[in-house]
């Protein structure tokens, strides 16, 4: 069973990761749920989701969300430093960043670990485990495209949130699983959230 550490944080498009843990969770696999407060302020204004910032109360509200059991789905606090996502012994096998703020991208190219979520990302790249970053910004300035230059060449896949068309998408769910899908094709896990380049339409 796969473990994958998804991080939202404080960029538009929540509904990013909230998509990407129910399929996760769909195929097995245990998940570390981690919310930046900006993430959390995201979430309440796109999604009108109110999770506290209480680590117990957080993680039951998540599990009722995604009607999740017991381990398969543990939450951690923003500055919880003793969870075990954030040590290279007990790391995730992956971990995504989705979405992923400009903030957050230009702490975790600089290893800042300032909280959970950057120190989780920073485990990822020491332990050479995938780490995936789904930005959601435009448009891009010289800073952003550097932090992105400095996270490509120590290992991440940046998977920016751009839609195709192709499919001829007929509503905002199939944009989102798009962006899903190809995030679980980075991480070699099989779906079909999208019918794919030459197959029937």
């Amino acid at each position: 069973m796969k473990h994958v550490a998804v991080a939202i944080t404080g960029a538009s498009g929540a509904v990013y990761g909230l998509r990407l843990v129910e399929e996760l969770l769909k195929q097995g696999c245990r998940v570390s749920l981690l919310v930046s407060g900006a993430g959390r302020q995201v979430l309440a204004l796109e999604q009108q989701l109110s999770w506290p910032e209480e680590t117990e109360a957080f993680q039951q509200q998540a599990r009722d969300y995604f009607n999740a059991e017991g381990e398969q789905l543990c939450c951690y606090a923003e500055q919880d430093f003793t969870a075990p996502v954030a040590s290279g012994s007990a790391a995730a096998d992956a971990m995504v960043v989705i979405p992923a703020s400009m903030g957050s991208v230009g702490r975790i190219a600089c290893a800042l670990s300032s909280n959970l979520i950057e120190r989780v990302a920073d485990v990822m790249l020491k332990e050479r485990r995938p780490l995936i970053m789904v930005p959601r910004e435009t448009p891009l300035n010289t800073l952003h495209l550097q932090n992105f230059l400095t996270l490509s060449q120590a290992g991440a896949v940046i998977l920016p949130a751009m839609p195709a068309f192709y499919s001829q998408p007929q509503s905002l769910d199939d944009l989102v699983n798009f962006v899903v899908g190809k995030v679980l094709d980075s991480l070699g896990i099989s779906h079909a959230l999208f019918t794919r380049w030459g197959e029937d339409l």
